[in-house]
């Protein structure tokens, strides 16, 4: 299967981990040798309540049962479609009360740059540098680094970019902008958290020029970082929500969040402004549905944060310089990227899953299961910090 593997299915990068995968159960991958590896990583902050969970599995087949896909997004009424947006703005600030379900969270970012200009009559956009917000063109267009992109352009015109956290770039946001959009914790850049109330600042610039702000909540929601929603823990409130990867605990799925009045806007001039055919498809609502119910159920978003002291208080090492991020979105960081790539493969030799951050290359990924144990996050923590010490022998 690894020889079919290399042949026929196109590559993302030179050096793919190839782990040859039989199943996976919880908060371990197995490989078709029998071998069992703990996952530090959750399918790049997707797997929120780990692999195979019985409640999602059984809410996939029930729907299965039922029906698969009918119809074009928005017209015919599926249950788990409605109960899936519903307990979104639930969990949401009162003035974002509707959601369009997408297939992925690049979509969403999609649908909320069109949403932007459609409300705003206005085509700029102003982002961050280093920010990542996907890899379809428009989301590309607004992720800032030129070195992922320049292979692509032209992309779509009428970006600029201001650097994460410099109060004084905020003048870059004029009358001319439809929207900014930031992702609430810079994820590829190295888990870059907000400082000195930055995204307020943000928000209260927009409001001052009649701009958007659209908070890229794909990797930081749905419980990761300790609240629903990462930017509760900032005191912030975005005008377009952007979700994705945790949503589906494991089955792809993104969407965007905004007011009724504003998302009224994609019904007409033109008519169907937004459209996709199997976006909010019925068996991954219904896996979003189970995910949430069993997140808030089992209350894992307070739980993330005292994982995160877990971590914290375990993982030390002179090799490890800091840890950033928040909850259960962390980042290692070490003294080099060759120094991370050895620690990384060293690591999946002994048997525990980490990877990469896209643009930070000292950076070593944690972002395990919002349902791993404190005696599983041991285990790998363990697993770690023996990998650091026989490289460094």
């Amino acid at each position: 299967m690894k020889k079919d593997f290399f042949k026929y299915q196109a590559q993302t990068s030179t050096h793919p981990l190839a782990l040859e995968v039989s199943h996976a159960k919880g908060s371990y991958i197995y490989d078709i040798n029998g071998n069992k590896y703990l996952d530090f990583v959750a399918g790049v902050s997707a797997n929120s309540l780990g692999h195979n969970h019985p409640k999602v599995t059984k809410a996939i087949k029930k729907q299965l049962k039922k029906h698969t896909h009918v119809m074009v997004y928005g017209e015919f009424v599926q249950s788990e479609q409605v109960k899936l947006c519903k307990l979104l703005v639930k969990n949401s600030p009162n003035n974002l009360n509707t959601v369009y379900i997408t297939n992925s969270g690049t979509e969403a970012t999609e649908g909320a740059l069109k949403l932007a200009k459609r409300t705003t009559n206005r085509f700029e956009i102003i982002s961050a540098k280093n920010s990542y917000h996907g890899n379809t063109m428009g989301s590309m267009s607004v992720s800032g680094v030129e070195k992922q992109n320049a292979a692509f352009r032209p992309l779509i015109p009428g970006t600029k970019f201001i650097e994460f956290n410099n109060v004084n770039d905020l003048k870059k946001i004029t009358h001319k902008t439809a929207a900014v959009i930031l992702e609430t914790i810079q994820g590829g850049a190295g888990f870059i958290e907000p400082k000195n109330n930055f995204l307020l600042k943000v928000k209260k610039r927009c409001t001052e020029v009649g701009a958007l702000l659209i908070l890229d909540e794909i990797q930081t929601g749905i419980g990761r970082t300790g609240t629903f929603w990462g930017f509760e823990n900032y005191n912030v409130v975005p005008d377009i929500i952007i979700t994705g990867k945790g949503l589906g605990g494991g089955m792809p799925i993104g969407a965007f969040i905004a007011a009724k009045h504003t998302m009224n806007l994609l019904k007409e001039n033109p008519k169907l402004g937004h459209i996709s055919t199997f976006a909010g498809h019925p068996v991954m609502a219904a896996a979003g549905v189970a995910t949430l119910k069993e997140i808030a159920s089992k209350n894992l978003f307070i739980r993330s944060l005292q994982k995160e002291k877990f971590i914290r208080t375990h993982l030390k090492h002179s090799k490890i310089k800091e840890i950033r991020g928040k909850g259960l979105m962390l980042a290692a960081i070490v003294e080099t990227p060759d120094l991370a790539a050895k620690i990384i493969h060293r690591c999946l030799e002994n048997g525990l899953i980490l990877f990469f951050l896209l643009f930070e290359g000292k950076a070593i990924r944690i972002t395990p299961p919002l349902t791993i144990s404190n005696k599983e996050l041991k285990i790998g923590i363990d697993i770690l910090l023996k990998s650091i010490n026989e490289i460094s022998e």
